[in-house]
């Protein structure tokens, strides 16, 4: 049994809306929230990253869970995410006086195609990561590789408005190793209003993750970062000088899963070039992690960063919903 330390002890029963077949059906989701990220340690800072709190969610409805990609706005509270089963999750993040997560508030409701109807096939509903830009939510879909602009009306519905390839030659993609993550960088950073990209693990002639930049403008270019320790990317977000974080996941039968957090400047993405990081953290199954999927990253009001990530169950009874909160507290080199 997993314990939770000095966490908070109670469940928070929340109502969550599931938009299916035009019907709303509501259902309860129980979050629990943890102090402990290392199990049976009360330490919180972890290199440059203090744990902030974490939450393990479950729910009463088959359509919750798969989480795969998280963004949330500047207050830290309002989000948008995605299911990789073809569904938006949105709602409030709720916070105790120390900014901690102690619940959620939130709705689903299924993805929409250009023909206004949801999108029933799973290889064109695999929606896996999700950035803002403006009043527009981007979404990347594997498999059916694309990346789709939607944007909210007055009714709250997501309404689909464009579709776009990834930069890249869609022939190099593997089919369920497509764009995992993408972001849109700052204004005012070396890659001012970019999208930016990475693959989960579709690699380029030396084995490194490919990825893009395409600028507003329209101009783009191509990519790669290191692949090391058997490590694949599943989101990235960025930090408010521009630079990248990205969120990777290593599994295999020996170790189980794990975690890793890495940190690049926005000066070395380049067109052509290979790029690098510095290990923020890494964790395996002694942590309070599971397949951890989605990334978002605000600023706290002292200017701290604040990531927030979550992760997709597979809708599978030996995983868990989890999302996790660390403050950037620490220098980076």
């Amino acid at each position: 049994m997993i314990k939770f330390g000095g966490a908070l002890a109670f469940f928070l029963a929340l109502t969550i809306l599931s938009a299916k077949a035009q019907t709303l059906q509501s259902f309860d989701v129980q979050a629990r929230p943890f102090e402990q990220f290392r199990i049976g340690s009360d330490e919180k800072q972890f290199g440059p990253l203090e744990f902030v709190g974490g939450l393990e969610m479950t729910g009463g409805s088959r359509d919750f869970g798969a989480w795969s990609g998280i963004t949330i706005s500047p207050n830290q509270t309002d989000f948008v995410g995605v299911l990789d089963t073809g569904f938006w999750i949105d709602g409030k993040i709720l916070r105790s006086e120390t900014g901690a997560p102690v619940g959620l508030s939130a709705r689903l409701q299924e993805i929409l195609n250009e023909a206004g109807s949801p999108i029933k096939q799973k290889w064109q509903a695999d929606a896996e990561s999700i950035a803002r830009r403006g009043d527009e939510f981007l979404v990347g879909f594997e498999r059916a590789h694309r990346i789709d602009a939607y944007k909210v009306d007055a009714s709250g519905t997501y309404i689909f408005q464009n579709t776009s390839d990834p930069d890249v030659p869609l022939f190099e993609l593997r089919s369920n190793r497509g764009f995992e993550g993408i972001g849109v960088a700052p204004k005012g950073t070396p890659l001012s209003g970019a999208l930016v990209g990475i693959s989960e693990k579709s690699l380029d002639k030396s084995k490194n993750i490919m990825g893009f930049v395409r600028h507003d403008h329209g101009s783009s270019f191509e990519f790669s970062v290191v692949r090391t320790g058997e490590f694949d990317i599943t989101d990235l977000g960025f930090l408010p000088n521009g630079n990248v974080i990205t969120l990777e996941r290593r599994f295999n039968i020996a170790s189980g899963v794990a975690m890793r957090l890495r940190h690049f400047t926005a000066s070395e993405i380049t067109a052509g070039a290979t790029v690098d990081g510095e290990i923020l953290l890494e964790a395996d199954m002694l942590y309070q992690i599971d397949n951890m999927e989605g990334l978002s990253i605000t600023t706290d009001e002292d200017g701290t960063p604040r990531l927030t990530i979550v992760s997709d169950d597979n809708h599978s009874l030996f995983q868990r919903n989890l999302l996790l909160e660390f403050r950037l507290t620490g220098s980076l080199t």
